[in-house]
């Protein structure tokens, strides 16, 4: 459903609950508050990404999934601070699979802007992995460089040292075979 209609039907709401009180009914009316409440939630934080980051959280990839397709047009359906956050989830599903494919929704993620530090820094120490997958050493020193700037509440600090020894230790294969 698009955000219009959803202010619409949420305006509708509270013109209605304030109505109840008006006439006196005030069970209803408080009944219509919360509920009113309730839709002009949905109107920020849309119900598809939520439900979808609920199942996230308890690490069920395929309801997760299921959940964020439900959106169809994630430009009319969602507000546009939500929208870093949709295809950094989508770069999160896609990383189960392929690693290398969900650089592109973590870029993108990134692009149209991710507001609290520690999903920026989830996002480039994604893209770290990914580069050293690749073999770009440069790029994942950059990265990892950043994302442990954007950590500002140590919040992935052990993922961000795992990441820098398997650094160390991709020098030391790449030593062994030189030779």
């Amino acid at each position: 459903m698009s955000n219009i209609i959803r202010i619409i039907l949420s305006s509708f709401l509270l013109i209605g609950t304030v109505a109840l009180f008006w006439f006196g009914h005030w069970g209803w009316g408080i009944l219509g508050i919360f509920i009113t409440i309730l839709a002009w939630v949905t109107v920020f934080f849309n119900e598809n990404m939520l439900i979808a980051q609920w199942y996230l959280r308890k690490e069920n990839m395929v309801k997760a999934e299921q959940w964020l397709r439900n959106i169809k047009n994630y430009e009319k359906q969602l507000i546009s601070a939500q929208h870093g956050y949709y295809h950094m989830l989508l770069g999160i599903l896609e990383s189960q699979r392929a690693p290398l494919q969900s650089e592109k929704y973590f870029k993108k993620a990134l692009s149209l802007g991710l507001h609290m530090s520690h999903n920026i820094a989830l996002a480039k120490l994604s893209l770290a992995g990914v580069a050293m997958a690749k073999r770009n050493k440069r790029e994942a020193e950059k990265l990892l460089a950043e994302a442990k700037k954007a950590d500002k509440n140590k919040l992935l600090a052990d993922q961000i040292k795992m990441m820098k020894n398997q650094m160390g230790m991709m020098d030391k294969q790449q030593f062994r075979y030189s030779r």
